[in-house]
């Protein structure tokens, strides 16, 4: 009961606001518990060999999923066409934060990416935090063009130089997996904005050519050859380059029907890779197996769908394209994790939304689903089905 209330006093409507979706915050809030249950069973065993305490992973977790509720509330009571006046800041901090980790003593380099800073021996990826301050620009910028979307020098030509700066610097992290999601997510807001479809065609001719020029980087060249080879065939260096793989597809088979239960995982036992960030989805498989892994999946589909309900009943152009980002750019995230640990693409190394571990990614899923839930707070009452 007095969690109830607490509850109804943080989301209580503002003068021409209704209540927020109780449906989407609901699922967000199952999805973030289960995912810290399923960090600490995931965890635990190299949170002890690598710090000696078998909470160290799960207590770091919590911390940031705390301080990101916090900031997600805050969000949350704060109209979102305010966000338009920093439109301009936001693009500059998006060119800004991905420059950092070119600056020697701040950049933080993990295997082949350049993608983190290191500020007080604390790391932090900027690129999360872009994906958000280019979404608000890029939907400032539509709603500011609507009227001129139709013409090359008004509406595509501008779209593909500020979405090339943006590609360019993640090109050269380079950080893959981060660039296709603001890629994709951004032709997507671009075309509910009002872009054309032959706008589309060539922004899609643009990205290709461009995908083209980075898979013959020779820095990456054999990083992106093995993981191909891997999706084509797993057993090719089955202990070397496709050895995440092979332990991921492990892990996913032995869990069956129901799992082996919950803490019997045996792939977190040192062999699978990053069991507490981008490899958490096998172990979730292995400990409670196929079905309730699908159900994991459709309460993701969920969130997206009442996402869309609210970019559909929101009361303008910004609303509803920061609400199709917003979905959009989780949808990719999700399906390219959860994709790459069963084979279906090529792996990415791009974390599962509200559940692997890290705090630059939790907080920017939050403050970017406290947005949402503001948008759904001024949602057309005539359409409201929440």
């Amino acid at each position: 009961m007095a969690l109830g209330r607490l509850k109804r006093k943080i989301f209580a409507p503002r003068s021409g606001e209704h209540e927020a979706d109780k449906s989407l915050l609901s699922a967000v809030f199952v999805l973030l518990v289960f995912g810290l249950v399923m960090l600490f069973s995931a965890s635990w065993i190299v949170s002890y060999s690598r710090f000696g305490n078998t909470y160290h992973y799960f207590v770091r977790q919590l911390v940031w999923v705390l301080i990101s509720l916090l900031v997600f509330f805050l969000v949350s009571k704060i109209d979102y066409h305010i966000w338009k006046k920093f439109a301009g800041f936001f693009l500059l901090a998006s060119i800004v934060l991905l420059l950092l980790v070119f600056i020697p003593g701040l950049r933080s380099e993990y295997g082949t990416a350049r993608s983190w800073i290191n500020i007080f021996g604390m790391s932090f990826q900027p690129s999360e935090f872009v994906k958000l301050s280019f979404l608000i620009y890029l939907a400032t910028w539509l709603e500011a063009k609507k009227d001129n979307l139709n013409s090359f020098s008004g509406g595509i030509a501008p779209f593909l130089l500020i979405l090339g700066v943006i590609s360019a610097l993640m090109i050269m992290q380079p950080d893959l997996g981060t660039l296709f999601i603001i890629v994709f997510t951004s032709v997507v807001v671009f075309f509910v904005g009002g872009g054309k479809i032959f706008h589309l065609f060539l922004v899609g001719m643009v990205a290709a050519l461009t995908l083209l020029a980075v898979l013959s980087m020779n820095n990456i060249d054999d990083y992106k050859s093995d993981r191909f080879m891997c999706l084509k065939d797993p057993s090719y260096s089955a202990q070397d380059k496709c050895y995440q793989i092979n332990q991921s597809l492990i892990a996913v088979g032995s869990g069956g029907w129901f799992g082996r239960g919950l803490g019997q995982s045996r792939q977190k036992f040192m062999y699978l890779p990053e069991v507490w960030g981008d490899s958490i989805f096998p172990i979730i498989a292995e400990e409670i197996g196929f079905i309730p892994s699908t159900l994991l999946i459709l309460l993701y589909l969920f969130i997206f769908y009442r996402g869309l309900l609210i970019a559909r009943d929101a009361p303008d152009i910004f609303g509803s394209t920061l609400a199709v980002g917003v979905v959009t750019w989780l949808a990719v995230q999700t399906f390219l994790n959860i994709g790459g640990m069963i084979n279906l693409i090529p792996m990415t190394g791009v974390p599962l939304p509200l559940i692997s571990s890290g705090g630059s990614a939790v907080l920017a899923n939050l403050i970017a689903i406290g947005i949402l839930v503001n948008i759904s707070k001024q949602t057309k009452t005539t359409s409201r089905r929440y």
